[in-house]
């Protein structure tokens, strides 16, 4: 509640009660918190790479990045990161659907476009760019002689960094549409 008061002079005029919010369900409010979690987790695991895993990579020699990025690339195909990377736009389904039967349109509309976003800037790309890109990083035999690791490094690593930039800013632009939608949810305004 927030009281309101009026005043004229030193004089306290009208005094009213106004309710500035409504209640947020449990379970609407579990799964938004949830799905913050798992698509801040998914930016921050783009922007690591994007601003630092690569520029670490590109620094070193090419075949030990070559080298580095083929075991990386073998060990990231796991249940955690999976849970995280393809449970991400269910969970904002999930979160979208619910919020909407809840009433919080707006917040449901807010969701629903993080989930789009996700969907064509995170999901779209990673297999359409970047794991064709690890797939033919892996076929790489090593050792290689230090031109054509360079070569093979620069191809790679200029492709892959481009369409993980834009990963990046998509998964970060998701990240903001959930937490505006958080922000909106239990707003009397929510229309």
């Amino acid at each position: 509640m927030v009281s309101i008061a009026s005043i004229d002079g030193n004089r306290i005029v009208k005094f009213t009660s106004v309710k500035a919010t409504k209640r947020i369900a449990f379970f609407p409010a579990l799964l938004a918190i949830v799905s913050v979690v798992f698509s801040g987790a998914i930016f921050g695991f783009f922007f690591a790479w994007a601003f630092s895993v690569m520029w670490g990579l590109d620094s070193s020699e090419p075949i030990v990045a070559i080298s580095a990025m083929q075991a990386i690339n073998v060990n990231v195909r796991n249940p955690i990161f999976a849970l995280a990377f393809f449970g991400t736009p269910v969970l904002l389904i999930l979160t979208t659907l619910v919020a909407r039967l809840d009433g919080e349109s707006l917040s449901a509309r807010l969701f629903g476009l993080g989930v789009l976003v996700y969907v064509l800037g995170v999901i779209i790309p990673t297999f359409m760019v970047n794991v064709p890109l690890n797939e033919t990083l892996a076929s790489v035999e090593m050792p290689l002689e230090a031109v054509r690791a360079g070569e093979v490094w620069s191809a790679y690593s200029s492709s892959w960094k481009q369409s993980n930039v834009a990963r990046t800013l998509a998964s970060g632009l998701s990240l903001l549409l959930v937490g505006l939608a958080i922000f909106h949810m239990g707003r009397k305004s929510d229309s």
